[in-house]
This record gives structure tokens, C-alpha cells and sequence, in this order.
């Protein structure tokens, strides 16, 4: 899935992963209200969240670096950074679609959604946070992507600015997943019966979401930019026991470098670690260079009183609202086609089959490819975010970014007819959009990007008019 991302206080304390989660995993607790089959699929939900939440905390870390202000000999090193970051946001993706196949394996429903303003979970590893990236954003990151095994001195420091930068501890990631597995490989908690081989067909798979990887190997250039490798993006389809604890063995293998291993340079954990230490390396007036001056938390909407930090555990997460109007209008656009990316993911674990016949795509490999397509949308729309104001009338003031903010519901309509009448609504949508930036520019300029987008719906909305018109498609 390469274009979207190229160029606290326990409240539950049965949930709680803040620290004996490791020692209990031989033997797991079922908390009240749950049979083992259903406390599995609410702790991949979680994970599912979690992943959805890490990817776009990443993606907005990586879109924010760079700019006029990066020294001119520091922007290669900035540039090969920007890459890495992007390339572990490729990899949550491919986490996240796997989830969704151990998910269905076991019969519970997909899950797209993710943390967002306000929200708390003693799972989740820190309070969901769109911010530039930093020294301290990046200390995060890493000990939220560490193995149990890391300590030390470098490990006490980095923890301690994490948790001073989070205003509570880091939970790791890999410890859910420990949990998940502790179930998983004991068969009086789920019986095999259990894992649906049948559901294999409507599952992701590598050969439909690995586009542009060569399975197995990160070992292809990241072409612009020297000594980059390109991302191992791990997409699992599920069908026992054992492939489902393999699916998860290496999505957290992929995340921790198992035993701190430094030499591992495809773990997540190794790679922020590695720009940790060079970005702190540099002179601190330098660090702050790195990034451009992004606010943290845009949103294109007053849906909080600006003047209530979102509390979080100990934690305050401030939304910064988009107020410069056509700036606003690009938000609202970047806003809908994440949500057109989500539908079209939900959407196509509906359909089983192929993504063609006989050289046409089906209408499951018209939601695939309409994902790639959206993933190329939004990483244009992030460029230009995070080039534009957040206010109206500051001059050399915040700019925004792109808001990532949820939909209202993702929620698809029980009926097939009424999920493609969704996909006509979106796209509708899109066009009002388009057609309102495309009269901003008082100098009556034609912007290429937003005609080729007119271009590419007017297309979509022949061809998902086509589907509600075909007789199979019925209510």
C-alpha cells in the first residue's frame, strides 16, 4: 500500500497493560461479561484501533518534516528520515488489513475505526496526538514499538521523556498482542472449530494489497532517496490456528526486534531508534528546524471548546480548528477521502473472489483499486496542507495539516444496492468540494490536481451507476 505515505490512569483494571500484562500471559484472566471467543475479538478490535491510530500519528509525523526552513545540510538526512517514517506507516497498514483477516477468521466484524478526540484506553500505548515530528514525539514512538527485553541507561532516559511527553506511561504494543497469542494457543479457550477456513475468499490478501513489494524482501531501494530500504508490508490471510498465531508472531516481530536485537534493521522499534538517536545528536535549535511549524491537532470544525484541553489520563490534547476558510475547505476534502478509503476497505471485505474476470475488474477489485486511488489522494492533500495556513489573516503563523478526523459512522448499509448508493454519496459529495475550491482562486486559475479529481470522480460515478443499475445488485 504505498501511496498513501510516499513522497495513564487505569480505568479497567482487568484491562490494564501498564506493566504485570507480561507475567500473566501463560495463563490469561477472563474479565466478566466474556466467553474466550468473544474477549479474542474485542482484543482485536483494540489492536485493530491501535494499529489505525499509530499509522496516522506516523503518517502526519512524516508529512510534517521537511520544508524551506530544514539547513540545506541537514535535508538528506531529513529526506532519508521522512522515509523510514513513511515506510513504518506502510507497514501499520499492512498490520492493520491483517487484524481484519483474524478478525473474520474467527467470525467477529471488521473493525476501521480508531482512537480520536477524547478518548482513553489503558490499552492504547499514549493519548492520540497529531503532532510534528520531534524529539519527543519520537520517544513515543519508540517505546511504544519496544521489546520487553530493553533496558539500560539509553532505555531509562528515552522512557522517562516518553512518559514526561505523554503525561503518563507508554504502553507497548507488543504486550496486547502477547495477550492475544496466550489465548490463541490454548485450544480449551477456543476449540479449532472456531477458525473459519471458508472465510479465506473475503479475506485481504498480499497479492491483492502488496502492490509495488517484492514478497519477502526490503531489500529494493526507496528509489529518491539513497540507502532507504523499501517497507516489508506483511498482509496474512488466516485460516487455523496456526497461521493466526503466525500472523501475529510476525506482525509484533515486525514492530520489536525480538531481544532488542540492534542489528535488526527491519524492526520498528530499531528504525525510530535509529532516527532517535541521530535527531538528538544534532544541536537543539537544529532539532527544531526539522520539522516545519505544524499545529498539532487540526480539526476543520469547532466540535470542542477550544478552550477545554481534551483530558487524557494525565495527558491534555488541544485541537488546533482550521479558521482560514479555503485552507478549511482542503481539510473537509482530505477528511472525506479518508473516509472514502475507509468505505472502500470495509466495503471490499464484503465481496469474495477475484479482483478480475477475465480482465475486468469485479467489484471487489473496484474497491481495491479505488483504495490505491485514495491513497494517492491523500498524500497530495497532506502536501498541500501542510503548506497552507490555519488561520486567516497571520501572517507567518501555524500551518495546518491534514485533520485525519473519523466519520461520523463506518457503518455500511445492511444491503448491497445501499452500500454502492453510500459510494454514489461520497463521491457526490467529493464533487460539490471540488467544484467550491476550484472557485477560490480570485485570479480564476485552474488548479491541475482538482481537475484530474474532477476528472477521476466523474469516471467512479459512471461506473458505481453502472453497479446500481446492474439487476444483481438489489436490496
Amino acid at each position: 500500500m504505498p501511496e498513501l505515505f510516499e513522497d495513564r490512569a487505569p480505568a479497567m483494571a482487568v484491562l490494564s497493560v501498564a506493566g504485570p500484562l507480561d507475567a500473566e500471559e501463560e495463563r490469561p484472566v477472563l474479565p466478566p461479561e466474556f466467553n474466550w471467543r468473544d474477549y479474542t475479538v474485542m482484543l482485536l478490535h483494540v489492536a485493530a484501533e491501535i494499529e489505525h491510530s499509530l499509522m496516522v500519528q506516523y503518517l502526519f509525523a512524516a508529512y510534517s518534516m521537511g520544508g524551506p526552513q530544514v539547513p540545506a545540510g541537514l535535508r538528506d538526512d531529513v529526506r532519508g528520515w521522512q522515509e523510514v517514517i513513511l515506510g513504518i506507516a506502510k507497514e501499520e497498514m499492512g498490520h492493520l488489513v491483517t487484524v481484519q483477516n483474524l478478525l473474520t477468521v474467527l467470525g467477529g466484524p471488521i473493525n476501521l475505526d480508531r482512537e480520536d478526540y477524547p478518548w482513553g484506553s489503558d490499552f492504547y500505548p499514549f493519548a492520540f496526538n497529531l503532532q510534528p515530528l520531534t524529539a519527543d514525539s519520537l520517544a513515543k514512538y519508540v517505546v511504544a514499538e519496544s521489546p520487553s527485553t530493553w533496558s539500560g541507561p539509553e532505555a531509562t532516559a528515552i522512557k522517562e521523556r516518553a512518559a514526561k511527553a505523554s503525561g503518563d506511561y507508554v504502553n507497548r504494543v507488543g504486550a496486547l498482542y502477547g495477550r492475544v497469542d496466550a489465548i490463541l494457543k490454548n485450544k480449551d479457550f477456543l476449540p479449532d472449530e472456531l477458525f473459519h477456513a471458508d472465510t479465506l475468499p473475503y479475506q485481504a490478501s498480499w497479492d491483492e494489497w502488496g502492490r509495488g513489494y517484492t514478497r519477502g524482501e526490503r531489500g529494493q531501494d526507496s528509489g529518491n532517496v539513497p540507502d532507504v530500504k523499501s517497507p516489508e508490508l506483511l498482509v496474512f490471510g488466516v485460516f487455523s490456528r496456526d497461521s493466526a498465531r503466525e500472523a501475529l508472531h510476525e506482525i509484533g516481530e515486525q514492530g520489536e526486534a525480538p531481544d532488542a536485537d540492534e542489528q535488526d534493521e527491519t524492526s520498528h522499534f530499531n528504525r525510530f531508534l535509529g532516527i532517535y538517536r541521530a535527531l538528538t545528536a544534532l544541536p537543539e535549535d537544529q532539532q527544531a528546524l526539522v520539522s516545519r511549524p505544524v499545529a498539532q491537532n487540526p480539526v476543520t470544525a469547532h466540535r470542542l471548546d477550544e478552550s477545554e484541553p481534551v483530558g487524557y489520563a494525565a495527558a491534555e490534547v488541544t485541537t488546533n480548528p482550521i479558521t482560514d476558510p479555503v485552507t478549511a475547505l482542503w481539510g473537509h476534502l482530505f477528511n472525506l477521502r479518508y473516509r472514502m478509503l475507509l468505505t472502500d476497505i470495509s466495503h471490499a471485505f464484503l465481496l469474495s473472489g477475484p479482483v478480475d474476470n477475465g480482465g475486468v475488474l469485479t467489484g471487489r477489485g473496484a474497491l481495491v483499486h479505488r483504495a490505491f486511488a485514495e491513497m494517492y489522494n491523500l498524500r497530495a492533500l497532506a502536501g498541500r496542507l501542510v503548506e497552507l495556513p490555519l488561520e486567516e489573516g497571520v501572517p507567518g503563523g501555524l500551518l495546518a495539516g491534514p485533520p485525519f478526523e473519523m466519520p461520523y459512522s463506518l457503518e455500511l448499509p445492511h444491503h448491497d444496492h445501499d452500500r454502492w448508493l453510500l459510494q454514489r454519496d461520497l463521491v457526490q459529495a467529493s464533487q460539490l468540494l471540488t467544484d467550491q475550491l476550484l472557485g477560490t482562486d480570485p485570479a480564476g486559475a485552474v488548479d491541475p490536481y482538482l481537475v484530474a479529481l474532477r476528472e477521476s470522480d466523474r469516471r467512479t460515478l459512471a461506473q458505481i451507476e453502472h453497479v446500481l443499475s446492474h439487476k444483481g445488485c438489489t436490496r
